[in-house]
């Protein structure tokens, strides 16, 4: 079968191919900011935009791109008050799910309806939701690659970002909204339920081979995008549901790499077991100080502790200090 005669493949293979790049963009600010689990939540509450979609006889996704942002930006407005953000996360899963059920039996569709949004059926992607997903996906692209350098310094130290001058907030509200739009792209992929695995697993692939931000955020978009495609074409020929299939895949590759990134880091650490040399200069210039109480054990060369060279001495990083043993005693930089 020559799958690029059929028109609803090659509108399928178009939908896979932007949602493997903007998936992964905006995951890896969210695993930066260690909120690896949002896309999954606001994938629950979008399961309500759908439902209000259907109840209101518009398009669900447009509807679900509304409701999506709105709980994005009332997960951030509760962040800003104290609230946990797993608290935060937590209301949204059960909410949302609960609420998409609900409107769908009042809409008078059965919650059956809302598989082919919960799982995805990329098949049946129409010319008008592929214009979406493509506008909708460019815009995510442009902006996470354009912006890479500030919603970095934000996801990676706010208090940084803050004394730099940038608005922490504003560009932490952006992120969350880029996330909620890229879950509802990535609906009709891989399904509601599954879009986190697509925003989150390409990043943790590429994070096993990679030194650097740029280079995981380039990788991660490059993974995503084989992964979504491969998965849709492997599902084809199986019969089997592209969404699992590329979510599968994907995963597929995170075992591939991972004993592949766990080598070069054992290489890395033969190679500079004491750490970089800035780390080393930093070591020296500091100060120290006795340690007066007793250690449960020895520091040595086989006590598990990471190793730190300091002038003529070793020393060993315990608790977040560095102890070094010193006759009777330790001393503590």
């Amino acid at each position: 079968m020559d799958l690029l005669t059929l028109d609803f493949m090659l509108r399928a293979l178009l939908a896979a191919f932007v949602t493997g790049l903007a998936a992964p963009a905006v995951g890896t600010y969210l695993v930066q900011r260690r909120q690896a689990l949002m896309g999954d939540g606001i994938g629950h509450v979008a399961v309500t935009g759908v439902a209000v979609g259907l109840l209101t006889h518009t398009s669900p996704v447009l509807a679900a791109v509304v409701v999506a942002v709105l709980a994005a930006l009332l997960i951030e407005a509760m962040r800003d008050r104290g609230t946990s953000g797993d608290v935060a996360l937590a209301l949204l899963f059960y909410g949302g799910i609960a609420g998409g059920v609900l409107i769908t039996g009042l809409a008078g569709q059965s919650a059956a309806t809302l598989n082919r949004f919960l799982f995805g059926s990329i098949t049946t992607v129409d010319s008008g939701d592929l214009g979406v997903v493509v506008g909708l996906a460019v815009v995510v692209i442009v902006v996470a690659l354009g912006l890479s350098a500030r919603l970095f310094a934000v996801a990676q130290d706010p208090d940084f970002a803050r004394v730099a001058g940038l608005r922490v907030g504003a560009w932490n509200v952006l992120v969350s909204v880029l996330a909620a739009v890229t879950v509802t792209v990535a609906m009709r992929t891989v399904g509601l339920l599954l879009v986190s695995a697509l925003m989150v697993v390409p990043v943790a692939t590429a994070q096993q081979v990679t030194r650097t931000f740029r280079a995981t955020l380039l990788g991660s978009m490059a993974l995503g995008t084989v992964a979504s495609v491969a998965g849709l074409v492997f599902s084809a020929y199986v019969d089997a549901a592209p969404g699992a299939s590329i979510v599968v895949l994907a995963l597929a590759g995170f075992c591939l790499a991972w004993p592949v990134g766990a080598a070069l880091r054992r290489r890395q650490r033969m190679l500079s077991p004491f750490g970089s040399e800035e780390e080393m200069v930093l070591a020296v210039e500091e100060p120290h100080t006795v340690v007066p109480e007793d250690h449960g054990h020895e520091h040595g060369p086989d006590c598990g502790h990471r190793a730190v060279q300091h002038g003529d001495h070793v020393d060993y990083v315990h608790d977040g200090h560095r102890h070094a043993p010193h006759g009777g005693h330790y001393d503590e930089h």
